[in-house]
């Protein structure tokens, strides 16, 4: 897939939560064609990826394990990112969960599990991340988000929920701290056929389904994502800040 080339993201610090599986590794992968200095978290190993990417791409990124809900230890990873990067200037808030739930059956402890996940780890992801590009002057936050929301489905209210409140997050920081050159922007992927998708909710029915109410009738992939992320992270979107932008195929419309 031909990815345009965005020279300010040459040597860029960029940091991705999720940055090893699904979506995320093909965020880092298009980050690293770029040139930019990548570091990624994630709880499960992600060595082998890094040696894979260093051979495919020339460049290695940074992995640092890390549980996105202890708050500590994800500002932490940060800051280690901008010890060995400079100042982080692009943040990507990737990771999320989308386990399925029914509302009757969620418990305290399941909602608070998906917040923190879902859209708490994206506020302290975003409060670590300002503090650098202000020293910086300038920087980009590209907060994932998901069509969920804005399709009224049912079957996972609490990550819908989230969803809505990263859009809202999004807005408010997008204003506080524009005057400091720091863009807030949202990115809303639709379905995409990640590993994982495939294997715990994509049946032939649900994709039947899914196709239909697409205006683009194909499969959206990982690597689709990259480019609109790309970007929102570079000067190409500069004065783009408190947006929406929806990759999805055309099922839902903004504005």
């Amino acid at each position: 897939m031909t990815t345009a080339t965005y020279p300010d993201l040459d040597a860029a610090s960029v940091f991705i939560t999720g940055g090893g599986s699904g979506i995320g590794a093909s965020l880092t992968e298009g980050f690293l064609r770029q040139g930019s200095k990548v570091a990624f978290v994630q709880r499960s190993d992600a060595s082998a990826f890094c040696d894979e990417m260093e051979q495919s791409t020339g460049h290695r990124p940074l992995f640092i394990p890390c549980d996105i809900t202890d708050t500590a230890r994800l500002q932490s990873a940060i800051d280690q990112a901008a010890a060995a990067h400079g100042p982080v200037t692009v943040l990507v808030n990737n990771a999320a969960n989308d386990k399925r739930h029914d509302t009757l059956d969620v418990t305290e402890e399941f909602w608070d599990w998906s917040q923190a996940i879902n859209l708490k780890s994206y506020f302290f992801g975003c409060q670590a991340a300002i503090r650098h590009m202000a020293r910086a002057g300038h920087g980009s936050i590209v907060n994932f988000s998901s069509v969920s929301y804005m399709m009224g489905n049912a079957g996972y209210p609490a990550y819908a929920t989230a969803n809505a409140g990263i859009t809202g997050l999004t807005r408010a920081l997008a204003r506080e701290f524009g005057p400091q050159k720091i863009r807030v922007n949202a990115l809303m992927p639709g379905w995409v056929m990640t590993k994982k998708q495939k294997e715990l909710w994509v049946t032939p029915e649900a994709l039947e389904g899914q196709l239909a109410r697409q205006c683009l009738k194909e499969e959206i992939q990982p690597e689709d994502i990259v480019g609109g992320t790309l970007f929102l992270a570079s000067s190409a979107s500069r004065m783009m800040t408190g947006q929406a932008l929806v990759i999805d195929g055309g099922v839902v419309v903004t504005g």
